[in-house]
């Protein structure tokens, strides 16, 4: 398994941290996804590495952003 972790902008509250869960869950191969709104970390993990650009992407449907 891989685990990544990345930081996202823009998130304040609760309702932000289940969007940015629900739409990287939906990204094929994530078996986990923990968002911790303080740190404003996302950490996923799948079984190969993720595509950084389709982590993005997920997260600007949600309405965020990852940090550079």
């Amino acid at each position: 398994m891989t685990t990544t972790s990345y930081t996202v902008t823009g998130m304040t509250c609760q309702h932000c941290v289940n969007a940015v869960t629900e739409e990287v869950s939906a990204i094929p191969g994530v078996t986990d996804v923990r968002v911790d709104l303080a740190a404003g970390s996302l950490v996923l993990t799948s079984p190969t590495p993720v595509d950084r650009v389709q982590v993005a992407a997920a997260v600007d449907e949600a309405g965020y952003a990852l940090a550079d």
